[in-house]
């Protein structure tokens, strides 16, 4: 896990999250999962034409840069990026980077937030990939984006299509005027709907958020990211949990421990999907 800062230099954060990289390597990672859209501020605050100016293609140059770095290491890199896949069609993307620098796959965000602060639908167009994992020489690798991390059906629809491993790049934080007791809320119930995940599929997840205090470019309060990475393991216990500083820190995973849970917890066995039909309406009314 690679969780930092960010700033309006689009070379300085690349370069952070490229030493974040190096760092995870030389302790012995081999998958290293970034932050979500790394390479700069988050810039959903406020709706901003100009901000379209930051999308790049994939493969492109963030992509070719972390692929020479995947093959210089021999590691899988998991990066979040604004992808500009046509003119006037953008998406919150992930790619997943094989040890050989290859792009193995990618993952567009599927759920699509719009709220006070994070106004993403003006800029990102919902994935039109489904929820496919990404084989890779590290695992089968379900990789979700954020604000997907909310919705118990993408995880589910990951580990029904044999994701041996969930994966978050996550941007969240709260208003800087929240009470402190909002706040702790707010974190708690976002660790606990990941736990969930990972109790209810049998599978480790790893969920990895930026830090710092972000200015609102119209005067707001802006947002503090409060970090808090961490990783669970499959009845969702905490294996890491990081700090509200940046940090780069390497996890251990045993695979074998899904298979034994989902011998003791087997849900997928007895999930009624002959009495799931109403999940396909939007709200029974």
């Amino acid at each position: 896990m690679v969780q930092h800062c960010c700033s309006a230099d689009l070379s300085a954060n690349l370069d952070a999250s490229v030493a974040g990289i190096r760092k995870a390597a030389a302790q012995g990672a081999q998958l290293v999962v970034l932050q979500e859209l790394h390479r700069g501020l988050y810039f959903c605050q406020r709706e901003r034409v100009e901000e379209f100016d930051l999308a790049e293609t994939i493969p492109g140059p963030s992509s070719e840069r972390l692929g020479a770095l995947a093959r210089e290491l021999g590691i899988v890199i998991v990066a979040s990026l604004f992808e500009k896949r046509a003119t006037g069609l953008y998406h919150n993307t992930a790619v997943v980077i094989e040890t050989d620098g290859e792009i193995a796959g990618i993952y567009r965000k599927m759920h699509i937030p719009d709220d006070p602060g994070f106004y993403e639908k003006f800029y990102f167009t919902p994935g039109d990939l489904g929820f496919t994992p990404l084989n890779t020489s590290v695992g089968r690798l379900g990789v979700l984006v954020c604000w997907d991390q909310w919705f118990p059906e993408a995880a589910r629809l990951m580990a029904m299509a044999g994701a041996e491993l969930l994966i978050y790049p996550t941007a969240i934080g709260w208003a800087p005027a929240d009470e402190a007791d909002e706040k702790q809320r707010q974190r708690d119930a976002w660790v606990t709907i990941q736990r969930s995940h990972a109790v209810a599929n049998g599978l480790p997840v790893v969920s990895v958020n930026r830090v710092g205090h972000e200015s609102d470019p119209e005067g707001g309060d802006g947002i503090d990211f409060w970090g808090h990475s961490f990783v669970a393991g499959p009845q969702g216990e905490f294996l890491k949990v990081l700090g509200e500083e940046e940090e780069v820190a390497v996890v251990g995973l045993d695979r074998r421990r899904s298979e034994d849970v989902r011998r003791i917890w087997p849900f997928l066995r007895d999930r009624r999907i002959d009495h799931y039909t109403d999940l396909l309406k939007l709200y029974r009314d």
